[in-house]
């Protein structure tokens, strides 16, 4: 090599190490000013935000840091503090920085967007603040009372067999009549919808409350526990009046809100031990009532209890003209 093209690399080199000097010394400078200055321009994600120093320091958070050296920053030739991170939230960030509360999103996936980007930037301040937000809000979904409507016999299946709460089914369709109704069934069937709604709100979260106005029963109630049901109230019979039959629909509240209790047993798989079943089993039908056990369907030998008022006879069979009529 020629004495002339030594010369000529070593005075490339010189140029080339003086320049990265320059770019570096440069940025060095920037991050020096950034401490020292009023003002900070934030390009987050392309959302540019204008701030300053004081708003960023407020909390120990990794704003506070990159103000103060502590956390590398990157810098474009504009002067801008660029963060790969969405800028979606980062207004809301910085509002909470400059009062110290701030609205947040009432939607939920909106809220866990905003914990997460308070998280990445350490502001514990507005951490707790989404944290509290979103248990208001489960308290809240906690607290509503939803029945659900049964569809058809699979989706009735399916809900009792997967739900893993005790299940209370109110089946209830006055239009499936074959005969007039007594006086006193419409009553009385309203009576029956009212305390499956009375119920439904005192133990909600407990017990799954189920409509049924698609099934062949007029009024009646099914208790499941544990995917099987354990016990079954029906309100209606037929009666019979002179020359005449009627449908007639009860209202067994006392026993309606013991088997409710009773069903309680099976919360949290507690039905299954002995102590349990045995209470269960101990339970008498109330007066004015009739009880009839059947086997389970999967002949097991618990067995499901069965209650039905008794029917009320008008009129005895003796022959015409001496016949005796009760009034109900």
């Amino acid at each position: 090599m020629s004495a002339e093209a030594s010369a000529g690399c070593l005075a490339a080199a010189c140029v080339t190490t003086t320049q990265s000097s320059g770019r570096a010394s440069e940025q060095e400078a920037t991050v020096g000013c950034l401490a020292g200055s009023k003002y900070v321009k934030l390009n987050v994600g392309g959302s540019l935000h204008y701030t300053t120093v004081q708003t960023l320091s407020k909390e120990d958070s990794l704003l506070r840091s990159m103000c103060n050296g502590g956390d590398e920053v990157t810098i474009d030739l504009e002067g801008w503090i660029v963060l790969d991170r969405s800028g979606r939230h980062f207004s809301l960030v910085l509002n909470f920085l400059r009062d110290g509360s701030v609205p947040l999103p009432d939607s939920h996936r909106e809220l866990e967007e905003v914990l997460k980007e308070a998280q990445f930037y350490r502001v514990q301040g507005l951490v707790e603040h989404c944290t509290s937000a979103m248990q208001k809000q489960k308290d809240v979904c906690e607290g509503l009372c939803c029945i659900p409507m049964i569809t058809s016999a699979k989706e009735e299946q399916r809900m009792i067999a997967t739900c893993r709460k005790p299940v209370v089914k109110l089946q209830n369709n006055r239009g499936n009549n074959k005969y007039s109704y007594t006086s006193n069934s419409d009553d009385n069937l309203l009576k029956n919808i009212e305390l499956f709604d009375k119920l439904g709100l005192r133990f909600n979260g407990r017990v799954l409350f189920v409509k049924d106005v698609l099934g062949d029963e007029i009024c009646c109630w099914s208790f499941y526990g544990e995917g099987r049901k354990i016990a079954e109230v029906c309100c209606t019979s037929i009666v019979y009046a002179t020359e005449k039959k009627q449908t007639k629909v009860e209202f067994p509240e006392a026993r309606i809100f013991e088997e409710t209790l009773n069903i309680l047993i099976y919360e949290n798989g507690r039905g299954s031990f002995q102590g349990g079943m045995a209470l269960l089993e101990s339970s008498s039908p109330g007066a004015g009532q009739s009880e009839e056990e059947g086997a389970c369907a999967g002949g097991g030998g618990q067995r499901v209890r069965r209650i039905h008022v008794r029917r009320h006879i008008m009129h005895d069979e003796r022959g015409r003209g001496q016949q005796t009529v009760y009034k109900d």
